[in-house]
C-alpha cells in the first residue's frame, strides 16, 4: 500500500460571510497546494475521518466513531447532497480489520453525513461521486467524549488495516481546529431541543433554512465581535498542528477532554479527526508534511488549516 494523509478545516460559512479579500486568497492558494499535492499522489481510495453536526448522528445512539458501507448526505448549508460513492468492499475489510485489532467500531449500512464529510470531498475532488470513499465518524461534538488516545488508536487500526488493501490510500482529516460555534448541547436544552437531539427529528426545509440562517449571522457576531463565543487561539492551533507535523503523535494520549475545550472551544474535538488521519497515515511508517497553512478566520468561526503529508522517502521505498 501507498498512503498520503491530508489535513482540512471545513466550515459552513465559506462562502456565506467570508473574511477579507487577502485572506479569502491565502487559503484558496493553500487548498490549491493541497488539491496539487492529491492529484500528484493519484489515490484511489479515500478514507474520510469527519465528525457530524446533528445531522446524521444523535443522542439516541451515539458512537464515538463509525465506519460507513454506505452513505448519503443530507445537503446542509448548500453542500451536495445525495449518495456518497462509498467502496463497500473496502469498507467492510477495514472494519474486520479494525475490529481484529482489538478497536471497538460500530458500522453503519446507511449513513447520513453532512458538510463536515462533503466539503472536503467537493475541495479536493470536485464532488461526492468522484472518487472511493470509505467514510469514519468521529465524534466531535456531543459529549460525553472519549479519551484522545483511543481516537489514535482507531487511526493506528485502520492504517494498518489498509496496508492489507495494497491500494492508494489517502487519510483525510476533516475539522475545525479552535472554534465554539453555536452547536446545541444536551445538557440544559429544553425539552423541544433536547427531543431533537435525542431523536434526530428531520428539520423541513424551512426550519434548515432557519437554522442555517442563525449559524450566518453567529459568524457576522463573532467577527464584530459581539457574542459569548470562546475566541479563536492560534496559540493552541500551533500546538496541535507542531504536535501533528512532528509526528509525536503519542503527546495527543495526554491531552484531556477538559483542557481540549478550554482552550480550543466547545466543538475544539474536530481535531480528533486529524489525530486519526495522522495516526492512519504514522502506521505505514515515518511521515513528512509537504504543506502546512493556517489562519484564524473568525468570519468563519473556525481556525482554518490545511496540511499534507507523505511517507518520508526511506519509507516509502
Amino acid at each position: 500500500m501507498t498512503a498520503a494523509a491530508v489535513g482540512l478545516s471545513h466550515s459552513p460559512l465559506i462562502g456565506k460571510n467570508d473574511p477579507a479579500p487577502e485572506v479569502v486568497a491565502a487559503v484558496e492558494d493553500a487548498v490549491g497546494t493541497a488539491r496539487a499535492f492529491v492529484r500528484a499522489f493519484d489515490p484511489d481510495l479515500v478514507v474520510l475521518y469527519a465528525p457530524d453536526h446533528y445531522n446524521g448522528f444523535f443522542y439516541k445512539e451515539m458512537p464515538p466513531f463509525c465506519l460507513a458501507t454506505e452513505a448519503r448526505s443530507v445537503g446542509d448549508f448548500g453542500s451536495a447532497a445525495g449518495p456518497v460513492s462509498v467502496d463497500g468492499d473496502a469498507a467492510r475489510a477495514l472494519a474486520r480489520g479494525v475490529l481484529d485489532r482489538g478497536v471497538d467500531l460500530t458500522v453503519s449500512a446507511r449513513m447520513t453525513v453532512d458538510h463536515g464529510f462533503v466539503q472536503p470531498l467537493e475541495v479536493l475532488f470536485g464532488g461526492i461521486e468522484e472518487i472511493p470513499v470509505v467514510p469514519v465518524f468521529v465524534n466531535g461534538v456531543a459529549a460525553p467524549f472519549g479519551p484522545v488516545s483511543r481516537v489514535r488508536a482507531l487511526g493506528t487500526a485502520l492504517g494498518e488495516a489498509a496496508a492489507a488493501l495494497d491500494r492508494r490510500v489517502l487519510f483525510i482529516g476533516s475539522g475545525g481546529l479552535s472554534h465554539d460555534p453555536p452547536v446545541p448541547t444536551l445538557d440544559g436544552a429544553p425539552p423541544r431541543v433536547a427531543d431533537a437531539l435525542i431523536e434526530g427529528h428531520p428539520p423541513t426545509p424551512e426550519q434548515r433554512a432557519r437554522g442555517e440562517q442563525r449559524v450566518i449571522r453567529a459568524g457576522r457576531d463573532y467577527a464584530a465581535g459581539s457574542t459569548t463565543m470562546l475566541p479563536l487561539n492560534p496559540t493552541w492551533d500551533r500546538q496541535v498542528l507542531d504536535t501533528l507535523e512532528d509526528g509525536r503523535l503519542a503527546e495527543v494520549d495526554g491531552w484531556s477532554v477538559e483542557w481540549m475545550a478550554a482552550e480550543g472551544g466547545g466543538s475544539a474535538h474536530e481535531v480528533r479527526t486529524w489525530i486519526a488521519a495522522f495516526a492512519s497515515l504514522a502506521a505505514t511508517g515515518p511521515y513528512r508534511t509537504t504543506s502546512r497553512f493556517y489562519a484564524p478566520v473568525p468570519e468563519w468561526i473556525a481556525g482554518f488549516a490545511v496540511a499534507t503529508a507523505e511517507p518520508e522517502p526511506s519509507s516509502a521505498q
